[in-house]
């Protein structure tokens, strides 16, 4: 198998466009210019202490990136409908999460060559690149928002669920596909920003943006001071409001050049060869990704014939798991940057020693992290709702649950940083083994010959993960991943 599978055949890509020619006037000593946090040479130094500055923004970033559905969670159980209005956020949220998965391939891919480019200390060729993957994940969020609206009717029938919570979940669902291509814009640019070294600038708009959205949630779901009462479909338009309004800070900073990148549309064009090295580095990403959504749908469809209250358990160990799994996508994407730009700096013992001190970090994290959550389970799931049912099953899921998320931090952090070095194809083929092989069949196996019911979706999670990582650690020190040719 080649070294380099992503590369075009009889192309180098991104290696033929012009801007690859222009001289770079940036040196290293000013390239910081600007935003705080952009300044920062990460292929010198510490490892440990370059790693943890790109880290804690993106930790705090993207816990905040869950607080909307969290929120909506919160708010959904104080509906007349109670706990099935909390199962409708969850199967809702996890439908449009297909959508925001199968496009953050192209992110990936973009944080992968901007990375590289950054530490080769070829700015043009990082602005360039920005501005196609903006181009081709606008036009793959339109199409999305157009088949989520228009099917979310036949989803909820093929997953199987109750006329009772179709009628709840249809229109949050349909804005919540709306509020994904407003996310995909926030997140893309967020992402140019933070593949440059900035992670404070994306940080300050996901702040913004939650706040904007914890505020208002209330306000359109139970019509507060004259608003409209829309209730689960106000919960969804605020968020669709809260992510656009961020877009200015996150844009403002790329186009005036606050950051490392200055991006202009003047002389603007589509270069399909960087945009096909898009779509070939980030395919992989996609793919992985949107199994992962499939994924869920098959094991909450696994999940749904046990009842509404099954469904609402579900939807809440899932939403507490994320806030925990988005920490270690924090650090996974800190590592992919340090990855992407030492490897573009010919360093590949860098490289290493980043994801290295990931995995250490991820392990101190989650270990603390689920050790808590474990201990206030049941203080936890009364947030959502007090139903004692869903009390019950659900406090039990989110302890196992969590010795499950300790095991997927050490694959998120293995997954990012493998993408963000341009290896795409490795980690999705590592997810699909892990999902289809692993964690489906044996989620079905002990909810139909044991008594484990709808809590066999964790055990059969910790097997997963497990897994991947007996397969991430060979490939790790293999080194494949430090020669894939990016740009």
């Amino acid at each position: 198998m080649p070294d380099d599978p992503q590369a075009a055949p009889g192309s180098d890509g991104a290696d033929d466009v012009e801007v690859k020619a222009e001289a770079v006037t940036t040196s290293r000593g000013n390239r910081g210019r600007g935003a705080r946090g952009a300044g920062r040479d990460l292929t010198t130094g510490s490892v440990p202490k370059n790693l943890w500055h790109l880290a804690w923004p993106q930790v705090i970033e993207g816990i905040l990136q869950v607080a909307d559905q969290m929120v909506d969670l919160v708010w959904a159980g104080r509906l007349p409908g109670g706990f099935r209005s909390v199962a409708s956020v969850g199967v809702a949220q996890t439908f449009s999460q297909f959508a925001v998965m199968g496009r953050q391939g192209f992110d990936q891919a973009m944080r992968a060559m901007i990375s590289r480019a950054v530490g080769a200390n070829n700015v043009p060729l990082a602005n360039h690149v920005a501005l196609q993957a903006f181009t081709l994940s606008t036009a793959y969020s339109v199409i999305m928002v157009f088949v989520g609206f228009f099917l979310t009717d036949v989803f909820l029938r093929l997953l199987g669920a109750s006329d009772a919570l179709q009628a709840e979940t249809a229109m949050y669902m349909r804005i919540q596909f709306i509020g994904a291509a407003s996310q995909a814009f926030r997140m893309m640019g967020g992402g140019a920003l933070q593949a440059a070294g900035d992670v404070i600038t994306p940080m300050k708009a996901t702040l913004l943006s939650r706040v904007i959205h914890i505020i208002l949630t209330p306000f359109l779901m139970f019509g507060w001071w004259g608003f409209p009462h829309l209730g689960l479909a106000g919960a969804a338009l605020s968020n669709v409001i809260a992510q656009l309004i961020p877009c200015v800070i996150i844009y403002y900073a790329l186009f005036k050049g606050t950051s490392r990148l200055k991006l202009s549309l003047q002389g603007f064009r589509l270069d399909f060869p960087v945009i096909w090295r898009i779509v070939k580095i980030g395919t992989p990403a996609s793919i992985g990704g949107t199994e992962r959504a499939v994924g869920q749908l098959v094991l909450m469809g696994l999940v749904s014939p046990f009842g509404d209250v099954a469904l609402a358990g579900y939807a809440i160990t899932r939403r507490v798991e994320m806030v925990a799994n988005f920490a270690s996508m924090g650090l996974g994407n800190a590592s992919g940057i340090m990855v992407g730009q030492n490897l573009g700096a010919n360093r590949p013992d860098r490289a290493r020693q980043s994801i290295g001190w990931a995995l250490v970090y991820v392990v101190t994290m989650k270990a603390v992290a689920g050790g808590i959550i474990a201990l206030f389970a049941g203080a936890i799931v009364m947030i959502f709702t007090s139903d004692p049912e869903v009390v019950e099953l659900t406090t039990f899921w989110l302890r196992i649950q969590m010795i499950a998320a300790v095991v997927q931090g050490l694959s998120l952090v293995f997954n990012q940083s493998f993408n963000t070095a341009g290896d795409t194809l490795a980690p999705m083929l590592v997810i699909l083994a892990g999902m289809w092989l692993v964690e489906v069949p044996l989620a079905w196996s002990l909810i139909h010959y044991t008594g484990l019911g709808p809590v066999a979706i964790a055990y059969a999670a910790i097997a997963g993960f497990s897994a991947r990582i007996i397969v991430y650690i060979p490939y790790f020190f293999a080194g494949r991943w430090t020669r894939v040719k990016v740009i």
